[in-house]
């Protein structure tokens, strides 16, 4: 993580210090990172998870193997043993892991960002306007009131 956030110019005790805050001001889990691992798999799983209707499940349990418990994210059988713990169908998941089958999905995804500018997760975006980073609920409930026009998003 040092090495990672140095290179952009960033203080990496700055960046967890922030994180660490935030996730106790929001009362979520949070482990001490060292390490970060490339999240695509797990991006893909998701995608996957999302057409079961279990999306939130499978985005909350990749968030704690990640950010709490430390655990390489960008490993299948990582990803299959979270699916097996939330009572998924693992094999199905792994097939769909090894064959890619939902990388377009997440390619749509990752292209839309770019296009929107987006750089930092999580950004809030509505009519032009973005709030970028993590911020407390007061502040993203403030910015979605006074740029939400319900007309412009069906």
């Amino acid at each position: 993580m040092e090495k990672l956030f140095s290179e952009r110019g960033v203080d990496p005790v700055q960046v967890q210090e922030r994180l660490e805050q935030t996730a106790r001001e929001e009362n979520l889990p949070f482990g001490k990172r060292e390490k970060t691992y490339n999240s695509r798999l797990a991006q893909e799983l998701g995608k996957w998870a999302e057409t079961r209707g279990v999306g939130d499940r499978i985005h909350d349990a990749i968030f704690r193997a990640c950010l709490v418990d430390g655990k390489n994210i960008g490993r299948i059988s990582v990803l299959v043993e979270l699916v097996e713990r939330e009572g998924l169908p693992s094999e199905e998941a792994e097939t769909v892991l090894k064959k890619r089958t939902f990388k377009k999905h997440v390619d749509r995804d990752w292209l839309r960002s770019r296009e929107m500018r987006v750089r930092i997760i999580p950004t809030l975006a509505f009519n032009g306007r973005f709030l970028v980073g993590a911020r407390d609920y007061e502040k993203m409930a403030r910015f979605v009131e006074r740029n939400y026009t319900p007309s412009a998003h069906p």
